[in-house]
Formats: C-alpha cells, structure tokens, sequence
C-alpha cells in the first residue's frame, strides 16, 4: 500500500488503532534500554514492543559467508517488515517471525495482536518511505561511537558468546552500511536522542551520562518555558537547560540538555511539569529512568518521560483517554 493510501486509510479506520512510536538507531545504541522503561511504564497489556531484528533474513551462521551484515537491507525482510507495520497501524494481528540473539537461530513465529501503544525499536524502523507513513512519533539514537562501541563489546561478550576480538573487527567490518544504511535515518525522527558524558567535566565514576534530546518542530512538544526560563537557556553550568539550535537543514530546533549530575528535585520539577501537561492523574511512573536494579539516570527518566507524553497526548487526541 503506498504511503499516502495508507495515511488515508489510516484517517478512514473505524476501529481503534495503536498509538505507534520508532526507536531507530545503531547496534548497541540503547534502544532496547530506552524501549524497557516505556513498555514497563505502560504495563504489557497496554504497550506492545516490537525488534526489528526479527525480520533479519539470514540465521548467524549463513551470515558468516555472506558478502555484507545484518546492517544492509538485503540481510532482512524488510518488505514482510513494511507489510507488517501496516497491519499493526489499522490494528490487525501480524504472524511476527522470531530471532533469537542467544544462539543467533530463529525460533517460532508468534501470533500478535495490536495494543494500545506499539514501540518497534531496532535498526531499520525509518528505512523507507512506507514504513515511515506507519508510525505517529520517530526517535533515532545517536550516542558517541566510542560509547556504542564499548556498550556493543560489553553486551555482547557478556549475553551473545562473542570473545572481544570478534565484536572490534564486527565493528570495522560494519562501519560502511552503518554510514549507508542506518545513520541516514537520523533526518527522518522527530527526536534524536544522544547520551554521552559532558565535556570538559570531570564527574565521578558512575555518574550517569548527559543526554542531549533535539526536539524537531515535525510534532508538538511539551512545553518547557515554565521549568527553564530564558535566563538559563544559555546556563552551560546548570543541570538542566534548553537553547535553539540549527539542524542539519538550517531549522531552528529546540535542544533539551539534561545533565548527568541533575539532582532528584530539579530533574522531578520538569517530570512534573511535563506530566501536567497531559491532564493524566497521577504522576510519572517509578519505572522511568532505570538502568540497574539499584540505579537510576534522571536524563534517561526525562528521555522516556517526553516519549510517554507523546504516546499518551496521542492517544488522548484520538478520543481516549
């Protein structure tokens, strides 16, 4: 179905449909980290997530003698990956394949039916035009490669069976489609997420990294003026500060820092501001900002918070609350 078709379908569609949110973004980025606190925030009966990683066509080992990765488009079934999304979007049930990362073999495919929030997170979400049209709210990630590195090295070495050596020449071995294939989906997310420590900061051990959230002007964000004034906008100490920037294309862009070292009470006073803004009772959901079982990074919260306004004010905007 082309994409304008399905738009209009999607406008025509009677029954009620899932609010549909893309994390895009390199292997290792942290989209799985950043997915977890959105659908534990929502409960599984509400959200539904989604890796793409499952439409991969080829199992690990008939990809050793392959002449590209799982980076290239022709390593994955991404036209049964568009076709899906489409089902998901006018709320029909896909028969979704399974890959397992463990042992790199697939498993049984599972039957799926759509809920109220759908996140599908993995490398190829904003890849084509039609997959595109599917989705309400787009994120690419975009940490530091030295950081993606060393998160990939650690994760798989340790939950994978890869030795060290295997993950680094991966990596160079990847390097040409990750600049072909995955980075261009950067222009199309309405946020770009970049966790990364600050520069020229010398923070203890195990402070949690800074994130740098570009807020495109492709949909409605909340509002942060009552939080951060125009005096701090240019605050580079402050924990928490907003300034326009340009993007790539010369758009003047709100950019949102919240720093590593944010205290409890100012990283709850723009939870709290930003949870207003939705007229949902209650307050944000403990679950946000989690990394560890007894670790918490108030950037990450604040990420995952404004993805929960997005989902929530959308489908308060179709007429549910």
């Amino acid at each position: 179905m082309p994409d304008k078709s399905l738009r209009l379908a999607l406008l025509d569609q009677a029954r009620p449909r899932p609010v549909m949110l893309a994390i895009a973004g390199d292997s290792a980025a942290g989209k799985t980290t950043l997915t977890r606190g959105l659908t534990e925030a929502l409960g599984p009966d509400r959200c539904l997530s989604i890796c793409a990683d499952d439409y991969h066509r080829y199992d690990r080992e008939e990809r050793r003698d392959l002449p590209f990765t799982p980076l290239h488009p022709d390593c994955n079934h991404i036209d049964i990956l568009e076709q899906h999304l489409q089902l998901l979007a006018l709320g029909r049930p896909i028969l979704k394949p399974n890959y397992d990362h463990a042992t790199g073999t697939f498993t049984r495919p599972t039957y799926v039916e759509p809920t109220e929030f759908i996140v599908v997170e993995g490398l190829h979400p904003l890849a084509t035009k039609l997959s595109r049209a599917c989705f309400d709210v787009t994120v690419f990630l975009d940490p530091p490669e030295a950081i993606r590195h060393q998160w990939k090295i650690e994760r798989d070495c340790t939950k994978r069976g890869y030795e060290r050596d295997q993950v680094t020449a991966e990596l160079e071995r990847r390097e040409p489609e990750s600049a072909a294939y995955i980075r261009p989906q950067r222009r199309w997310a309405d946020i770009v997420a970049r966790f990364a420590p600050i520069s020229g900061r010398d923070d203890p051990p195990g402070t949690p990294l800074s994130a740098e959230l570009l807020l495109r002007p492709t949909i409605q964000h909340p509002s942060l003026a009552d939080v951060l004034p125009e005096d701090r906008t240019d605050t580079a100490d402050s924990a928490m500060h907003l300034k326009i920037i340009r993007d790539a294309d010369g758009t003047p862009t709100d950019c949102l820092h919240v720093h590593g070292h944010a205290s409890d009470e100012e990283a709850r006073q723009l939870e709290k501001a930003i949870w207003a803004e939705l007229d949902v009772p209650g307050g944000p959901p403990d679950s946000l900002g989690r990394i560890g079982p007894d670790q918490r990074s108030e950037p990450l919260a604040i990420t995952q918070l404004i993805l929960l306004f997005h989902l929530l004010a959308a489908r308060a905007g179709r007429g549910t609350p």
